[in-house]
């Protein structure tokens, strides 16, 4: 397993792989930043870093990464269905289990949000409550507020800080 870490203008930003694919990425603390040398040369992570530069300088809206999802068939469908939330659009738990089939599993789309491997690669930071409120997210709140700004979803989406 190899990492890859990126000073990004929100944290550090760690994403961890084999030679041939990324199999989790996610926000880190500075203490854990530190890395050695340039370890292994893998693709993916020259394309990863070109990519999350450009997403925070504004000049991409999807990342198309070698990405080794491994989860259930439930999580795969969830995690499929947050990926398709375009740039600056939010859903709802309730309206991505209305998508996948059953709109009373608004807490298990939750739950299966929390277990995503890949934060920012797999945007769940687009997902909030029903009400339009910012809720969890495994990188922070203040993280997620920054990427819907970034993203302009406040202004389009009609976002609530609570």
């Amino acid at each position: 397993m190899y990492q890859h870490i990126v000073d990004t203008p929100i944290g550090w930003f760690r994403i961890v792989g084999n030679d041939a694919h990324i199999v989790n990425s996610g926000w880190i603390n500075e203490e854990d930043a530190i890395v050695g040398g340039p370890g292994a040369h893998v693709e993916w992570k020259r394309r990863a870093e070109v990519q999350l530069n450009e997403y925070f300088f504004g000049d991409k809206r999807t990342f198309n990464l070698p990405l080794f999802m491994e989860g259930s068939d439930f999580q795969s469908n969830v995690w499929a269905c947050i990926r398709e939330i375009p740039f600056g659009s939010t859903r709802t738990y309730s309206e991505i289990a209305q998508e996948l089939g059953d709109k009373n599993k608004a807490r298990a789309i939750g739950t299966a949000a929390g277990e995503n491997p890949f934060l920012l690669f797999i945007p769940c930071h687009r997902i909030v409550g029903s009400d339009k409120s910012l809720t969890g997210y495994a990188g922070g709140l203040d993280r997620k507020e920054w990427l819907l700004k970034h993203e302009g979803a406040f202004e389009s989406e009609q976002l609530a800080l609570f």
